[in-house]
């Protein structure tokens, strides 16, 4: 692996790249996981109040 120092302008890619480059692979699974829960939930959400006209 390559050591090249990156400079990213969004500090998510940042983040993302840290964590990549620090082999923290499951930190970024929970995270993803913890994000697809949330949308989940939001689509739910929004389903139900669709459906009580």
């Amino acid at each position: 692996m390559s050591i090249d120092v990156q400079h990213y302008s969004d500090p998510q890619d940042a983040a993302l790249a840290l964590l990549l480059a620090n082999n923290r692979g499951d930190e970024l699974t929970d995270i993803l996981v913890a994000a697809l829960e949330d949308a989940f939930r939001i689509l739910d959400e929004d389903w139900a109040s669709e459906a009580v006209h």
